[in-house]
């Protein structure tokens, strides 16, 4: 025989009957899902908070791309400009111990060219306040991001420099708590 779940009542507020009627209905009906998924974040975010972690946001894919999102600490950052590219790293420790690489790659940039190709020439006051021609062009950034679980698998995938960063802060906790 299946013994019932009990009934919890909570206390709602009159001018918050529409945020939990719109939640019930995002939930597919069940507003105690939608209670049980808002409180589990609230709750990991909170404890992520205590612990040093941060909400972390980043961009994937080409322009606009999409959103993941995570609880992490940042450990390092590496750029580099190579003729009109740009590439950057962002290197994250997660909350669960994993590594998280951001890469973003520049597909084009170039700005101020004159017909002949030589900008630096046509460069004068006027360029330099904004109040000239100016011509530029560029293309969509492409964002990636690789999770991977250990140190050692980070090592391939991030510039040397960057490694050697990354390998001394990896292992310092994202909070230390002093008894001073």
């Amino acid at each position: 025989m299946e013994v019932p779940m009990p009934n919890k009542t909570i206390y709602v507020s009159d001018d918050d009957m529409p945020l939990f009627k719109r939640a019930q209905e995002l939930a597919g009906g069940s507003l105690s899902a939608a209670i049980g998924t808002a409180l589990r974040r609230y709750v990991e975010l909170h404890e992520g908070a205590e612990e040093g972690y941060e909400e972390i946001t980043v961009r994937v894919g080409v322009g606009v791309g999409r959103k993941k999102r995570f609880s992490g600490v940042l450990l390092g950052e590496w750029g580099r400009s190579k003729g009109s590219n740009v590439e950057a790293y962002q290197v994250y420790r997660t909350r669960r111990g994993k590594f998280v690489v951001h890469t973003t790659r520049s597909q084009y940039f170039d700005s101020n060219e004159s017909e002949d190709g030589n900008w630096v020439k046509d460069l004068n006051w006027r360029t330099l306040l904004g109040i000239g021609e100016q011509v530029w062009a560029s293309a969509e950034d492409e964002k990636r991001m690789e999770i991977v679980d250990t140190l050692a698998e980070l090592e391939d995938k991030i510039p040397p420099k960057l490694y050697e960063m990354v390998a001394i802060l990896a292992e310092e906790p994202a909070v230390e708590d002093l008894d001073i």
